[in-house]
C-alpha cells in the first residue's frame, strides 16, 4: 500500500509542494545569515554534499562516465555561479526581487535556442517574452531607466538567472542517463570545490560567525538543497515536466510572503504587479519545450 501510495501522482504533487516551500526558503535564509553571497553558497552546498553523498553511497549507483563527469562539472560551473550572483545580490535587494529576477531562466533558455540551435519558437514563447520584459520594466521602475542607474543586485540577479539557463542547457541531456542521485551528488561535489576556491580567492573566512548563522547555512543546505531539489526532483519522475516547471513559480510566491513575515520587507504596487507579469511571462514561456 505504501509504496502505490508513494507512486501516486498525488505523492509526487505533495513533494513537489513541499520542495517548492522549501526553495523558497533560500533567500530568507541567505538574508539571515548575512554572510558574504560566496561564503552563504558554499554552506549551502557543503551541508547539502554531507547530506547526499552517503545516501548516493547506500544506494550503490555507478558513477557517471567520463564525457558525463565533463558535462556535470562545465554544467556544475554554470550552476556555481549562478549561487555566487544570486546569493550575493540577496544581501543588496529585497528577497522577493532576488528570487523573481532569477526565475527568468526559461526566457534565456529560449533565447540560447533560438540563436546557437536555430530553434523555431513558437508564438506563445514571443507573448511570454513580451509580457516578462513588460514585468521586468515595471520591477526595475522607469525611473531606473531615465538616469541609468539600476540597482546592482536586481542585475545580478538577472545574470544569475542567465547561468542557470546555461547550467540547464548543458546538463538536459546528462540528465536523462545519469539517476537524479547520482547527479545531484556529482554536480554538489563539483560545486563544492569551486565555490571553496572562490571564497579563497577572495579571502572570505568560513568561521567565526554566530550561532544564528550557522543555524541559517545549515538549514539553506539540508532543507532549501538538498529536501527541496531531492524533491522536486522526484516529483519530476512522476509529474509532467510542464506542470512542475510552473509549479516552481511557486517559489517567488513563498520568498515574497516570507520576506514581509519574517524580514519586514515591503512590497509595493509597483513589486507586485511587476512581478505578477514576469511570472505570467515565464509560465508562457515554460508551455514551450524544455532546455534544447
Amino acid at each position: 500500500m505504501f509504496t502505490r501510495l508513494r507512486n501516486s501522482p498525488a505523492f509526487a504533487l505533495i513533494a513537489l509542494i513541499f520542495g517548492v516551500v522549501c526553495i523558497g526558503f533560500s533567500a530568507i535564509f541567505v538574508k539571515i545569515a548575512d554572510v558574504p553571497g560566496t561564503i552563504s553558497s558554499f554552506y549551502r552546498l557543503f551541508f547539502a554534499a554531507i547530506a547526499i553523498i552517503p545516501v548516493w553511497l547506500y544506494l550503490g549507483h555507478k558513477a557517471p562516465g567520463s564525457r558525463d563527469l565533463l558535462l556535470i562539472a562545465v554544467g556544475s560551473l554554470f550552476f556555481a555561479i549562478d549561487f555566487l550572483l544570486w546569493n550575493s545580490a540577496i544581501l543588496i535587494t529585497t528577497a522577493a526581487m532576488a528570487t523573481l529576477l532569477a526565475n527568468n531562466a526559461p526566457l534565456w533558455v529560449g533565447l540560447i535556442a533560438l540563436t546557437v540551435f536555430r530553434e523555431k519558437l513558437p508564438g506563445r514563447f514571443w507573448f511570454g517574452l513580451l509580457v516578462s520584459m513588460i514585468g521586468l520594466n515595471i520591477l526595475i521602475g522607469l525611473q531606473a531607466w531615465r538616469t541609468m542607474e539600476f540597482n546592482l543586485g536586481d542585475i545580478m540577479s538577472l545574470a544569475a538567472s542567465f547561468f542557470y539557463a546555461l547550467y540547464l542547457v548543458f546538463t538536459i541531456d546528462v540528465r536523462k542517463r545519469v539517476d537524479t542521485v547520482t547527479f545531484m551528488t556529482f554536480s554538489v561535489v563539483f560545486m563544492v570545490v569551486m565555490v571553496f576556491l572562490a571564497n579563497l580567492a577572495a579571502g572570505h573566512p568560513f568561521t567565526g560567525y554566530s550561532s544564528r548563522t550557522w543555524s541559517a547555512l545549515i538549514a539553506m543546505g539540508l532543507i532549501s538543497h538538498f529536501g527541496g531539489w531531492l524533491a522536486i526532483n522526484y516529483a519530476l519522475g512522476h509529474l509532467k515536466g510542464a506542470n512542475v516547471s510552473v509549479t516552481l513559480l511557486g517559489q517567488a510566491v513563498v520568498t515574497a510572503i516570507m520576506g514581509v513575515i519574517i524580514l519586514g520587507e515591503n512590497l509595493s504596487l509597483r513589486h507586485v504587479l511587476g512581478g505578477l507579469l514576469v511570472l505570467t511571462g515565464v509560465y508562457f514561456v515554460n508551455r514551450r519545450t524544455k532546455a534544447p
